[in-house]
C-alpha cells in the first residue's frame, strides 16, 4: 500500500513532487473526455522516470502475435491501444535554461486533480541556477465533455524576483512510442503539416497485413498569448512547433492559453479532417477559454448531479468512490456505440486498452443506476454489432456457435495467451448475464426480443458444441477451462463456467419462446435443438463436496494443499510479483470471485446457508490480486452480515488505485474495476435489487460512517436514497412514484419517504 495524495473530498492533490513513483502520480491524474485523454505528464517534458502517454478511443493497431509455440486457433496479431501524438507540449525556457522539474531547484509544488470540475491544475515556483530569478508558474488542463474534440491548457508565468525572458514552444509532437512495442517499433507516419495558422499535424498509422484500417488523426492548435510576443514557427517530420517570447520584471506576469482540436478518421475523412479542425479552433477561439472551462464544468456538474455518492463521517471512503466515478466517467459516458471500457482506459498501455469481459459483469450494473438507459444499451449494441467476429472465433476453435473475444476492438479475439484465448470461455456467460441485467433493471424487452436473442442464440450453440456428455456420470461435461480465477488454468468442470453455460441455455430457452414466429425463422432454431439444450440444462454436472457443503471451484481442487491466506509471509505479495506462475497455479490461493462469483449473478438461485458455507470456505483463501475481487466479496459479505469484512473489502476496491494496493497502478487505473467501489455501497451496504420489476433494499450503515446518499436512475423516476442513523430515507427527485421494498415492507415513494430500520427490518 502506497498513498501519494492527501485525503480531500473532491480533489486529489500533493505538494510534493515524488520523482521515484513519478509515474504513479501519472497515473492517478490523468484525465480523459471518452474521446481522448492523457496521463498526469507535464506540458513542459520531464528528463526523469516517465511515462508520457496520450490516447485516443478506437484508435489501435493489430501487432503481429510473436510466439515461438504457435498453435492452431491462435490469433494472428495482438490488438493494442497506441500512444498517440502529444499534444499537450509546451517547452518552457526561462533566461536559456531549460524548466525541467527533474533537474531544477524548485518550490512550492502543487499538483491537484479537480473532480469535481474536472481540472488538472499544477504549480511550482522555478529558481534560475544563479538563484537571481524566481518564477511561479501555474498550469490548468481540461479536455472538454462539452465538447468532445477539444483540449484546453492554460500556463501562467509569474516573477517574483529578478528579471525573466519567458520562451515557451507550444507544440504537437508524433515522435511517440509504446512502451510495449515490439523493438520499439514507432506507429505513426506522417501525412502532412502546417506552420499556417492554425498549426496542424496529420499522422496515420503504419500499414499492417490483417486487413485492419488504418487510421488517420489530425491535431491542429491556436495559442493566444498575453504578455507574448510570437517569434517564430518550427516544423520538423511528426512535430509542429510555435515559439512564443516575453521578458518580465518582478511582478509581472505572462500567459499562454493554448487551444487544441483532434480529429479522428473514425468519425471525419481524411481529406476533410484540416478543415474540421480549423472550425473547431475558430468557434473555440470566439468563445474562449473561461467560457469552455465553464461549459465544461457545468457538463461534469451534471453527471455528478446523478450519480454522486456522499458519505458522511470517512473522507477516505468519500475520496475514494469520487474518484472512482470520475475515472469511469473519463472513460466511457456511452455517447458511441463503437466504443467499450478498456481496463486502463486513457492512464496506461497495459492490457492492449481493448474490450474484457469485465464490462458486462461489472460495469454494466452500475451504469443501469447512473445514467440514462441508452448508455448501457450502447454497451449491449456494441456486442451485438460484433456477433459475426465472435463467430469467426468459434470457428477458429473448431465449434459451432459465437464465442465472444476475451480480448478485442473489432469482436475478432486478439489476445496471445492460450490459457486465456482457448479456455477463458466463462465470458460468453457475462454477455449473456449482461443482456438479462438490462432487461430485468429496464423492464424493456425490445432490445432482448430484436437484438439480444442473437447474441444469446449464438452463444447457446457454442456452449451447446462445447460441452461433452460424460457416459461414466450421465451428465455434461466442459473440461480444459480457465474460471474467474486466473491462478489455475487448463481445468476441469469449473464450477462457474458450467453455471453459466447452463443458465445461458435456459434464458435463451426462455427468451425464445417470447420473440415473433419471423424472428424465429430467421434464428432458425430446431425443436431438436432446442430439446438438446434442454437436456443440457437438465443434466449439467456442477462438482459439490456433501461434506464441505460447497460447490467445488473445478474437480481436483480439493485436492490441492488447502490453506487460508494468512499463512502466507505477507512479504511475498502480491504472489504474481514474487512467485513463479508453476507455484501459483499449484497452490490454493484464489485470484477473485469464482465460485462467488456464480453466486453473485445469480443470487437469487441460492440459499443464505449456500451462500455463507461457499463464502467463509472460498474468501479465506481469495488474494484479491486481480482489482475485480474485492467488490464482488463486499457485496455478499454485506448480505450475509459480515459487516467488517465488507466495509474491508468496500475500503480495497475503493482506494485499490488511491492506494495502489497491488503495486501496479504506475501501469495505469484499473478503470473497469471502478465500478466495485458504487456496487460495494449500493448492492452491498445498501442492499439493492431488482426483483418482481420493484426495487428492493436491506441497507445498514457501516460503524464509522455517519451516513450515506446515493442516486438510482430506475424506470424513468430518478430516485435519492440516503441512509443516516437507524433511518432511510427515500425521495423521488425526477419522474413518477415508485413502490419500494425495504427488507419486506413495500413503501410507495411519491415525493420524500422517511422510515425507520429498526421498523421495517
Amino acid at each position: 500500500m502506497k498513498r501519494l495524495f492527501d485525503i480531500d473530498t473532491w480533489k486529489i492533490t500533493t505538494n510534493e513532487l515524488d520523482k521515484a513513483n513519478k509515474r504513479l502520480q501519472e497515473s492517478l491524474t490523468a484525465i480523459g473526455n471518452g474521446y481522448m485523454g492523457m496521463r498526469g505528464n507535464f506540458e513542459e517534458g520531464y528528463s526523469g522516470d516517465t511515462h508520457e502517454g496520450t490516447y485516443l478511443a478506437g484508435v489501435w493497431y493489430p501487432d503481429k502475435t510473436r510466439v515461438g509455440w504457435w498453435k492452431n486457433g491462435y490469433p494472428e496479431y495482438f490488438g493494442k491501444v497506441i500512444n498517440a501524438l502529444n499534444f499537450i507540449a509546451v517547452g518552457i525556457e526561462v533566461n536559456g535554461e531549460t524548466v525541467d522539474l527533474a533537474k531544477n531547484d524548485i518550490s512550492d509544488f502543487r499538483l491537484e486533480l479537480d473532480m469535481r470540475q474536472g481540472l488538472l491544475n499544477r504549480g511550482f515556483v522555478w529558481k534560475s541556477e544563479n538563484g537571481e530569478t524566481v518564477v511561479r508558474f501555474t498550469f490548468q488542463r481540461a479536455v472538454s465533455i462539452a465538447k468532445k474534440e477539444l483540449a484546453l491548457i492554460r500556463i501562467e508565468a509569474e516573477v517574483l524576483d529578478g528579471t525573466a525572458d519567458v520562451t515557451f514552444h507550444p507544440r504537437l509532437d508524433s515522435n511517440v512510442t509504446n512502451e510495449d512495442a515490439n523493438y520499439e517499433e514507432m506507429f505513426w507516419t506522417e501525412v502532412a503539416r502546417s506552420i499556417d495558422t492554425p498549426v496542424r499535424l496529420t499522422a496515420k498509422t503504419i500499414p499492417n497485413p490483417f486487413g485492419i484500417e488504418q487510421f488517420t488523426v489530425t491535431a491542429a492548435m491556436m495559442n493566444v498569448a498575453d504578455g507574448l510576443e510570437k517569434t517564430s514557427s518550427n516544423e520538423s517530420p511528426l512535430l509542429v512547433e510555435e515559439t512564443f517570447n516575453g521578458t518580465i520584471a518582478s511582478g509581472g506576469k505572462l500567459t499562454l492559453t493554448k487551444y487544441v482540436a483532434i480529429v479522428t478518421s473514425r468519425d471525419v475523412p481524411e481529406e476533410g479532417q484540416a478543415a474540421v479542425a480549423k472550425t473547431l479552433l475558430a468557434e473555440a477561439a470566439s468563445k474562449g477559454y473561461d467560457s469552455l472551462i465553464a461549459e465544461h464544468v457545468a457538463a461534469w456538474a451534471e453527471r455528478w448531479n446523478r450519480a454522486d455518492v456522499k458519505i458522511a463521517g470517512d473522507e477516505e471512503a468519500q475520496q475514494g468512490i469520487r474518484f472512482n466515478i470520475f475515472g469511469l466517467f473519463s472513460t466511457y459516458y456511452g455517447e458511441d456505440e463503437r466504443l467499450n471500457i478498456g481496463p486502463k482506459g486513457f492512464t496506461g498501455e497495459k492490457y492492449g486498452g481493448a474490450t474484457y469481459w469485465d464490462t458486462e459483469a461489472y460495469m454494466v450494473p452500475m451504469y443501469l443506476s447512473v445514467a440514462e438507459p441508452r448508455v448501457t444499451e450502447q454497451l449491449l449494441r456494441y456486442r451485438h454489432s460484433q456477433l459475426p467476429g465472435a463467430f469467426h472465433n468459434a470457428k477458429q476453435q473448431g465449434l459451432k456457435g459465437a464465442l465472444y473475444p476475451m480480448v478485442t476492438f473489432t469482436g475478432v479475439e486478439c489476445h496471445n495467451e492460450w490459457e486465456i484465448t482457448f479456455e477463458e470461455i466463462h465470458r460468453n456467460g457475462a454477455v449473456a448475464h449482461a443482456i438479462y441485467n438490462y432487461t430485468n433493471y429496464t423492464g424493456d424487452e425490445a432490445y432482448l426480443l430484436t437484438k439480444g436473442i442473437d447474441v444469446l442464440t449464438g452463444i447457446s450453440r457454442f456452449w451447446a458444441d462445447r460441452v461433452h456428455f460424460s457416459k461414466r456420470k450421465q451428465k455434461y461435461m466442459i473440461h480444459g477451462v480457465t474460471g474467474p480465477n486466473e491462478y489455475e488454468n487448463n481445468v476441469n468442470n469449473n464450477y462457474h463456467t458450467n453455471n453459466m453455460a447452463a443458465w445461458t441455455l435456459e434464458y435463451t430457452l426462455e427468451s425464445l419462446a417470447k420473440v415473433s414466429d419471423d424472428k424465429l425463422a430467421e434464428l432458425a432454431v430446431s425443436e431438436e435443438e432446442m430439446a438438446q439444450w434442454q437436456d443440457i440444462v437438465d443434466h449439467m454436472y456442477y462438482p459439490h463436496d456433501a461434506t464441505l457443503g460447497v460447490f467445488v471451484q473445478q474437480d481436483t481442487f480439493l485436492d490441492k494443499d488447502i490453506r487460508t491466506v494468512d499463512t502466507l509471509d505477507p512479504a511475498e505479495r502480491p504472489l504474481n510479483q514474487h512467485w513463479s506462475w508453476d507455484k501459483i497455479l499449484r497452490s490454493p490461493f484464489i485470484k477473485q470471485a469464482d465460485v462467488l462469483q456464480s453466486i453473485y449473478f445469480l443470487n437469487d438461485r441460492y440459499t443464505w446457508e449456500e451462500k455463507e458455507r461457499n463464502f467463509d470456505f472460498y474468501e479465506p483463501m481469495t488474494v484479491h490480486e486481480s482489482s475485480l475481487s474485492a467488490s464482488v466479496h463486499a457485496i455478499l459479505a454485506a448480505e450475509l452480515g459480515k459487516e467488517d469484512k465488507a466495509v474491508e473489502l468496500y475500503a480495497r476496491t475503493a482506494r485499490l488505485d488511491l492506494d495502489n494496493y497491488n503495486n501496479d497502478t504506475q501501469d495505469g487505473l484499473h478503470i473497469t474495476s471502478m465500478s466495485g467501489a458504487w456496487l460495494a455501497i449500493v448492492q452491498g451496504f445498501a442492499g439493492m435489487r431488482v426483483s418482481d420489476n420493484q426495487l428492493q433494499f436491506k441497507p445498514f450503515l457501516p460503524k464509522n460512517w455517519q451516513g450515506y446518499d446515493f442516486k438510482i436512475n430506475f424506470r424513468g423516476s430518478l430516485l435519492d436514497v440516503a441512509i443516516t442513523g437507524g433511518e432511510v430515507t427515500l425521495k423521488v427527485v425526477e419522474g413518477p412514484a415508485l413502490n419500494v421494498k425495504i427488507f419486506e415492507e413495500v413503501i410507495a415513494v411519491n415525493g420524500t419517504v422517511v422510515k425507520s430500520l429498526i421498523e421495517v427490518e
